[in-house]
């Protein structure tokens, strides 16, 4: 009676529901795999729908994250006047992702849309602790002198406590979400687990990781500017 156009084309379209216990993107992959068996070369495919809208956000979303990335390196570069330690402080969200996509998978949570805006905040509370060591060690080499390697260990000393009372913070107030206490909690529930998992990962690998980049990345920044000088140099002597 009629022919079905999806734009120009026609086109068939063929509805599925999840199994308990399947997540959309399971089901997705799946789909598409039996498609590609099946299916003649001729014929596309596409998502529609319920999925068409899962598929934009997760792109949407990874393109958020490395946006997010690069405005906070503009803006630590800025701030502390330097192409260098921003990627100092950077170095911790390595190792604060990996924590919490290693608790994810533990408790067998989906990275979901809630896990992955509890990825963004934990870009946003890991690097904190790496900012409290540096500016105060670059405030102790520009103003007192102090050696790259002293002033990051005096810098790992005095604000030691404060990283931790604020890390403490953040995990407590993290806590109750990852637990799943509240109304609407088991959809919650992997934004806390993502935070907590990577805090308590991170902190334990930035506290000992973070002074070591730090003092490689000045050698290399100091490197670097000889270089540039003995060009500099090279050039007026030759001029």
């Amino acid at each position: 009676m009629s022919v079905n156009h999806l734009g120009q084309i026609p086109s068939v379209t063929i509805s599925f529901n999840l199994k308990p216990g399947v997540s959309l993107s399971e089901a997705m992959a799946g789909v598409e795999k039996l498609a590609r068996s099946i299916l003649p070369a001729g014929i596309a495919t596409s998502f529609q729908g319920t999925a068409q809208a899962f598929q934009s956000s997760q792109k949407g979303l990874l393109l958020l994250l490395i946006m997010t990335i690069v405005i906070i390196y503009i803006l630590l570069g800025i701030l502390y006047e330097s192409f260098i330690h921003p990627l100092t402080i950077l170095s911790g969200l390595p190792s604060a992702g990996f924590g919490a996509l290693l608790t994810l998978l533990i408790f067998h949570e989906d990275l979901s849309l809630y896990a992955f805006v509890g990825l963004i905040m934990l870009i946003g509370i890991v690097k904190k602790n790496a900012i409290m060591m540096i500016d105060f060690a670059l405030d102790a080499q520009r103003r007192d002198g102090k050696s790259p390697s002293e002033a990051i260990y005096q810098g790992c000393l005095v604000r030691f406590r404060p990283i931790m009372m604020t890390t403490m913070a953040a995990l407590m107030g993290t806590l109750p979400i990852a637990l799943g206490f509240g109304a609407g909690a088991e959809s919650r529930r992997p934004l806390g687990l993502a935070v907590v998992g990577g805090l308590l990962f991170s902190q334990l690998i930035t506290l000992y990781i973070t002074p070591v980049v730090y003092v490689y990345l000045d050698r290399f920044q100091e490197n670097m500017s000889r270089g540039i000088g003995l060009v500099r140099a090279k050039k007026l002597i030759k001029t």
